[in-house]
């Protein structure tokens, strides 16, 4: 087999490869490169299932980053078990292909529990006290120890948040070269979300995306340099590229005025309460996923949604099969916003009856994706003290809850989800094996067969992209 590395530059599109990707852009030079054709919802968890078992959603079960879980009545997002991706692995198909082959899934997500043979995701400790601990799993579990041995805690505030940067991107390509050198993998999938901060905070068209650029074309400096020493064949890629937007989208908010989504108050806050409601939306970026409960209603709340101001599209019943999304977990609609709007999750009506993890990095308990999480609220002053304190008593002992985080959806003004027009904004896969001629634009679908390819796994030639 051929030693294969697929670096996922999230967020990465032709048009951001050029003065301030230097490395990238010689190195493209002389690849050949596609735009890929984004699986709708273009989000990371979709993406990541889509490419790696050659599947749409329908089939593979992610439908989003997160879902309503009929049977518990629960918004779940950012689950972590990889025995929710109800299709094979392109590693499971190079393993049955050749026994010796091993694969290491670094930080890709539905990491944990799967048929890799190694993995790395990050796993904070949540600590009975109320404290979050940077911290990480693997499989084998001793590679923890050693990738913290030599570079540290993994940086989980740098992961996500407002003190992201590009710090943990370098964590992981440092530890997938460990990993390299101690276990020679097959094929290594390398996670590298640094992009994705910036180009939802600012937007792609903000002058200063230039030094994340920079930074980013480092790692896959390093990286590339590093691997193709090695003897691999190297596949970049993006899950999807990032649209300017300034129209954040309250669809659970249009829907509790219309007396279709229900609250449970506690402590004078207010919760959604799922199970309860007559219908409610699950909110992933510029796609959401409207669960009608009572099935009497659906027409009417599809007709109410259709309405809402920043909605491009709804779709209901044999309707989803239009993007390959009709599988139990999928919304009985799926809202898709324009090009320039977003969807939150946010449905209390009084931010003083806003739930209190509502102004922290929750990314369980918040029944949507919040991508509000990466600013700090402008409107305090003095946060650094503000910040030390509340760490200082966390350490001491106390609860305490560090919400700093504004609630104010407009501050956001880049986002993903939808398959944009412009191609210019479509995910790009770029390689330096020439022995498979590829066409200008492929399916999301097909990655899973040119990485296949790239391992010279053979497979039957009509599931090769043509």
């Amino acid at each position: 087999m051929q030693k294969t590395v697929v670096l996922n530059v999230v967020g990465l599109t032709q048009s951001l490869i050029g003065k301030h990707t230097p490395f990238l852009a010689e190195w493209a030079a002389s690849a050949q490169g596609a735009t890929i054709q984004p699986v709708l919802p273009a989000v990371t968890c979709t993406a990541q299932a889509t490419y790696l078992t050659g599947k749409f959603p329908e089939e593979h079960g992610i439908v989003g980053n997160g879902w309503y879980f009929k049977d518990e009545c629960e918004i779940k997002f950012w689950r972590q078990s990889n025995k929710l991706v109800q299709a094979e692995k392109v590693w499971e198909v190079a393993k049955a292909a050749n026994p010796n082959f091993t694969c290491a899934n670094m930080c890709w997500w539905y990491n944990m529990y799967s048929s890799a043979d190694y993995s790395l995701t990050p796993r904070p400790q949540y600590l009975a006290d109320g404290r979050k601990l940077p911290d990480c799993y693997t499989y084998p579990a001793e590679l923890r120890d050693i990738f913290q041995q030599k570079l540290g805690t993994f940086p989980l505030f740098s992961y996500w948040g407002p003190k992201t940067s590009i710090e943990s991107s370098r964590w992981i390509a440092e530890a997938s070269k460990i990993t390299d050198n101690l276990l020679n993998p097959t094929l290594t999938l390398v996670y590298l979300p640094h992009l994705d901060y910036n180009l939802q905070r600012l937007g792609p068209s903000d002058p200063h995306i230039a030094t994340d650029l920079h930074g980013i074309d480092a790692v896959c400096a390093n990286l590339i340099s590093f691997y193709e020493a090695r003897g691999a064949h190297v596949i970049v890629l993006s899950e999807y590229g990032i649209s300017d937007v300034s129209n954040p989208v309250h669809l659970n908010r249009v829907l509790r005025e219309q007396g279709y989504l229900a609250v449970r108050e506690e402590r004078g806050t207010e919760l959604l309460d799922p199970g309860v409601s007559t219908a409610f939306a699950v909110a992933d970026h510029q796609v959401a996923h409207i669960y009608v409960n009572d099935k009497s209603k659906m027409a009417e709340v599809k007709r109410l949604v259709e309405q809402v101001p920043g909605v491009e599209e709804v779709l209901g019943g044999e309707a989803r099969t239009k993007y390959n999304l009709a599988h139990d977990r999928c919304g009985d609609l799926v809202a898709i916003a324009d090009s320039n709007a977003w969807f939150t999750y946010y449905y209390w009506l009084d931010d003083k009856r806003a739930p209190d993890f509502a102004r922290t990095v929750e990314i369980h308990k918040k029944p949507g994706y919040d991508p509000v999480e990466l600013f700090a609220d402008p409107k305090i002053r003095f946060l650094m003290p503000l910040v030390a304190g509340k760490l200082l008593k966390k350490k001491l002992g106390f609860r305490t809850l560090m919400d700093i985080i504004p609630l104010d959806a407009t501050l956001v003004k880049g986002s993903h989800g939808r398959i944009p027009e412009d191609k210019q904004e479509w995910p790009v896969l770029l390689t330096r094996n020439m022995q498979m001629p590829l066409p200008s634009s492929i399916q999301a679908t097909d990655v899973f067969h040119l990485i296949l390819a790239h391992l010279n796994v053979q497979q039957k030639q009509e599931a090769v992209p043509a």
